[in-house]
């Protein structure tokens, strides 16, 4: 039960690190994904997508949860899912999935721009619905913003979109050539900070 309650905090901090909102712009983390090229236990060396090199501070007791892939069958009516998205609020396709542990449900709810790519939004919901037309996967998610405020968003999930859960991981998971991402703050000295990473198991890059 204490791993258990240990491994719940752990995905709240985590996800707390990476959200955003636009009422809370000069909170918004920097997201740095990539793949590591340096650690030790106070600082992390990520060679970042955009072929920068970035260290950040690792803060104390800090963590690693891993991003390990699913099926498409782990998504159910019910699921409390994140889903990064293109297109406009009529048409709109997954990038990737999150599909969360229970025990992270209601983290970041809303639907909100994200820096997967350019325009990309971000929906973290309740799945609704799933429907399934040809090869696609068609998600119906209910959501309520910070303000209290309920919405809906209906995103297409074409195969071959990444489909992933958290699980628990050890801070050996997080080693030179892991691919990783994170949230980082950023300090007025231009310096960088974090105290979770997300490592994809088995090698693969963090969708999100």
């Amino acid at each position: 039960m204490t791993s258990i309650r240990l491994f719940a905090g752990l995905l709240v901090t985590s996800l707390a690190l990476v959200a955003t909102t636009s009422a809370m712009a000069q909170a918004t983390p920097t997201r740095l994904r990539g793949t590591i090229s340096a650690i030790d236990d106070k600082t992390v060396t990520i060679a970042t997508r955009e072929g920068t090199t970035v260290k950040a501070k690792l803060n104390d007791n800090w963590g690693v949860a891993l991003v390990a892939p699913i099926p498409a069958s782990e998504i159910k009516a019910g699921s409390f899912v994140g889903v990064a998205s293109m297109g406009s609020d009529t048409d709109r396709t997954a990038l990737e999935v999150l599909v969360f542990p229970e025990a992270a449900r209601g983290s970041n709810e809303g639907h909100y721009p994200w820096d997967l790519q350019p325009q990309s939004m971000m929906t973290n919901a309740t799945v609704a619905t799933v429907a399934a037309g040809g090869d696609d996967q068609t998600l119906k998610l209910d959501y309520k913003d910070k303000q209290g405020a309920t919405g809906t968003q209906t995103i297409k999930v074409k195969p071959g979109t990444p489909i992933v859960t958290f699980l628990p991981g050890k801070k050996e998971d997080a080693k030179v050539g892991a691919k990783v991402f994170t949230g980082a703050s950023k300090a007025d000295d231009g310096t960088y900070s974090t105290s979770r990473l997300l490592v994809g198991k088995d090698g693969i890059a963090p969708p999100m």
